[in-house]
């Protein structure tokens, strides 16, 4: 439970960079506002359109009771929409991600500036890029079927789809947004994935924490770039934990100093 918390903490310092770089993180809102916007607008289309679409898949439902055939389609038409919500996320994060290249990029530079010792910076390449991003969505569409599919489970169907698909996307995010913090270290994609494995509570700790600010109105482009801010403080903390807390005792500029310092 306590790597959980620090994963969570890291988000946190992503949060206050906000304070240390406002115009920098402020440029992160503008291309997470625009594709909130198209993404919410599809929701709220494939929300009128439920009831039809739970009708369609459930054909062989026509004959039965009306209380159980319309049992079955709520649960169906929760399962779809607990399954959109999954990919939305996915689909925002990928999105917001490529269309926000050079917004986010800045951003990640100027809080590896602000934590210290900032690494070479690696070449990303385009094409790792887009197979970063391809391997992203694919992944995300599994977890949204598998979330799907836990949906329609009678009773616990609702709570073990949601539980389940925060927490599979909540690491998918984790893995998405510290991709380039690591791959600036030389890192590569098998031992990224080892070092988000290695530190597996801590990386859902941040992830599940971001995932969750993605679900309140507005959070998903507030929180965007904190998030990728954060990120960076995660990655930092799997190649290099004792530099990190170090930083994290580091008092802000403008802070009073310790009694160490002031005597």
């Amino acid at each position: 439970m306590r790597e959980f918390l620090t994963g969570v903490r890291m988000l946190g310092r992503g949060l206050s960079l906000w304070r240390r770089i406002p115009g920098t993180m402020a440029l992160g809102l503008v291309p997470a506002a625009i594709v909130g916007i198209v993404l919410f607008a599809g929701l709220v289309a494939l929300s009128f359109q439920l009831p039809s679409l739970a009708e369609f898949v459930t054909p062989f439902a026509d004959g039965w009771p009306g209380l159980w055939a319309g049992v079955l389609r709520v649960a169906v038409g929760t399962a779809m929409l607990g399954a959109a919500l999954v990919l939305i996320a996915i689909s925002f994060t990928a999105l917001t991600l490529l269309v926000g290249e050079p917004f986010y990029d800045r951003i990640w530079r100027a809080a590896e500036r602000e934590l210290g010792d900032a690494p070479a910076d690696a070449p990303y390449g385009f094409w790792r890029s887009v197979g970063d991003g391809v391997s992203f969505v694919v992944r995300g569409i599994l977890i949204a079927i598998a979330a799907g599919l836990l949906g329609v489970i009678p009773v616990v169907g609702g709570f073990a789809g949601a539980v389940g698909g925060i927490l599979l996307t909540g690491w998918l995010l984790a893995d998405e947004l510290s991709s380039r913090a690591l791959s600036a270290r030389g890192i590569d994609r098998a031992t990224r994935r080892a070092l988000l494995g290695g530190n597996r509570a801590r990386t859902l700790g941040f992830g599940v924490a971001t995932q969750l600010c993605f679900f309140v109105p507005l959070g998903a482009v507030l929180i965007m770039p904190a998030a990728v801010a954060g990120s960076t403080v995660l990655a930092r903390s799997l190649v290099a934990p004792e530099p990190i807390a170090a930083a994290e005792r580091r008092p802000e500029p403008g802070s009073a100093q310790g009694p160490e310092q002031a005597s």
